[in-house]
């Protein structure tokens, strides 16, 4: 790990150091932004400065702003946006290990890494978050059944915490566990080392297949999905009777440099070339009303019936597998001015009746989601508040303007929470708090530990308040 910056003084400030702007702060999904003072440090003593320097109303770190909800945002208080401490500060290319400032993205590492035959052991669907962002939310991706979340790879981290101190934390500790998943409420990361996945090219050797109904979905998940480093099904959650969850199944791994055509792997086309498209972004503003059932119903129809029955051994770009939507900046945009929902829940093994349950919910609502996908989770990470647990996650978005849908989330958190299931906060923004505990058995030792690591209080989020972090 790089060397920390010695300890400043403990005496607080009312002023954070210069400079820094007022501003308007959301989430991913746009739906309830809060003003903030918005610091970017540029150093590890500056990243302390701001953390000695927050306000009564505290501070939290910030990266690229892809949590849905507001993890990142912090009304009338300090935001510290960790974008700035960027540095890339070693590689071993034969061990394949990094160390990286928290401000680094995994699209960075990417750019950087691919071309030496590593890759990030874990991305969610955006490579636009930052390694900070990955530890704080315990992220997981495509691979969590044989892999786990961002979390398990993390060799070492430097803490910053609320007296001006920096902490170097192993796994195996309370601290490490809570903060992998504990959404910046610890501390704020500086630097990490991270344990990388050695690849031949930057192409996917891609299966895909579709599923008549949830529980041939289920069935085909269950039969062989271990023989899979990554898998995912996109969902149609407008389908209903006999078609209820229907899918279409997509599964893969890295592809071997054998396996490339002779035109890719030799001549001017590297194989480990990172070259993701970009598309135009979306206008600033669009019209409401775009998504709803029947455009939504449109187009998972033609989605559906377009995917191979059954295909083998396709060859996908490595940004095209994982991260479609990030060739289409600011995507968020197509929700209108109203913003949009993601939801995410898991419930467990021998609990497929209730996802039964959900879907058919979902559907008979008609909640217009394009975005929609479900994953089968494996071992439990051990961060306390660590969204994964062993068994069934489905993930959906879903335009915030729906008439009656804090209403009807609320029903589906008691049945997942009935169910000993939870929902993800990296993704939450309308979560009451009452339903908290029951879906997160360590939020007693989390918030014990945080009162002893920060009494004052300093690192706090909108999200904290509104859950009683």
């Amino acid at each position: 790990m790089p060397d920390a910056p010695a300890a400043p003084p403990t005496t607080t400030s009312p002023e954070p150091p210069e400079p820094y702007e007022v501003r308007q702060v959301t989430g991913w999904g746009r739906t309830a932004p809060t003003v903030s003072r918005v610091l970017r440090p540029r150093s590890y003593q500056e990243a302390a400065a701001a953390v000695l320097g927050c306000g009564e109303r505290g501070g939290i770190a910030r990266g690229l702003g892809r949590a849905y909800g507001d993890a990142a945002q912090n009304a009338g208080g300090d935001v510290i946006d960790m974008t700035g401490l960027g540095r890339i500060r070693s590689i071993d290319a034969e061990a394949g290990v990094v160390v990286c400032d928290a401000g680094v993205s995994l699209h960075r590492l990417m750019e950087v890494l691919l071309p030496l035959g590593w890759f990030v052991p874990v991305t969610p669907g955006t490579r636009y978050v930052t390694v900070g962002g990955a530890i704080g939310a315990d992220v997981h991706g495509k691979n969590h059944h044989v892999s786990g979340s961002f979390g398990r790879h993390v060799r070492a981290f430097d803490l910053l915490t609320a007296d001006g101190s920096v902490r170097t934390v192993l796994p195996g500790t309370e601290l490490f566990d809570a903060t992998t998943g504990g959404m910046g409420l610890t501390g704020v990361v500086l630097a990490a080392e991270i344990q990388l996945v050695p690849v031949e090219t930057a192409w996917m050797s891609v299966d895909t297949e579709r599923a008549t109904d949830l529980d041939d979905l289920l069935a085909r998940l269950t039969a062989n999905d271990d023989g899979y480093r990554y898998s995912v099904a996109w969902i149609d959650l407008l389908a209903r009777g006999a078609a209820t969850g229907r899918a279409v199944l997509t599964r893969g791994d890295h592809a071997r440099a054998a396996e490339l055509p002779r035109r890719t792997r030799r001549g001017r086309r590297d194989p480990l070339a990172f070259r993701p498209a970009r598309l135009p972004a979306p206008p600033p503003f669009l019209p409401e009303g775009l998504l709803t059932r029947t455009t939504v119903g449109l187009f998972n129809e033609a989605w559906y019936r377009r995917a191979p029955r059954h295909r083998t051994g396709e060859l996908q770009r490595l940004t095209s597998f994982f991260h479609p939507l990030d060739g289409v900046p600011h995507w968020n945009r197509v929700y209108g001015r109203g913003g949009f929902v993601q939801y995410q829940l898991v419930v467990g093994h021998g609990r497929e009746e209730t996802l039964r349950r959900v879907v058919r919910r979902i559907a008979r609502r008609g909640c217009p989601s394009f975005l929609a996908v479900l994953k089968r989770f494996g071992a439990g990470d051990p961060g306390w508040l660590s969204f994964p647990m062993p068994g069934w996650t489905l993930a959906l978005d879903i335009p915030a303007g729906l008439s009656g849908l804090g209403a009807f989330l609320d029903e589906l958190d008691e049945e997942v929470a009935d169910a000993g299931g939870r929902v993800y906060l990296a993704k939450d923004s309308r979560l009451r708090p009452e339903a908290l505990a029951a879906m997160y058995p360590r939020l007693a030792d989390f918030r014990a530990l945080r009162a002893a690591l920060d009494p004052r209080g300093v690192f706090t989020s909108d999200l904290a308040r509104r859950l009683s972090l």
